[in-house]
């Protein structure tokens, strides 16, 4: 099975994935500027990754298989725009 990332769930998968980073970034900042880094910080984000991503991946992988063409797209948009904003407002209370 191969997976169809086209368009608009490139550019949202992008948008996750850098939402992510941009997070990790901030928190190990202020991680490392409290001295208080353990590995649990790395490990959330490697949890993340697998809680939040690996379904939009199969999501975008199941598309194939979608005769209306629209439903496994609507699910994979408003997942990504829920894990984006659910890193924005992280991103808005550590800052």
């Amino acid at each position: 099975m191969t997976m169809l990332l086209t368009g608009w769930m490139l550019y949202s998968l992008w948008v996750v994935l850098g939402f992510m980073a941009l997070d990790f970034l901030v928190g190990l900042y202020h991680a490392l500027k409290t001295k208080d880094f353990t590995p649990s910080l790395i490990l959330s984000y490697l949890q993340d990754m697998l809680y939040y991503v690996l379904p939009l991946l199969l999501l975008a992988s199941i598309s194939v298989l979608d005769s209306t063409g629209w439903i496994v797209l609507t699910g994979y948009y408003i997942g990504a725009f829920g894990i984006a904003l659910k890193y924005l407002l992280s991103l808005k209370s550590k800052l």
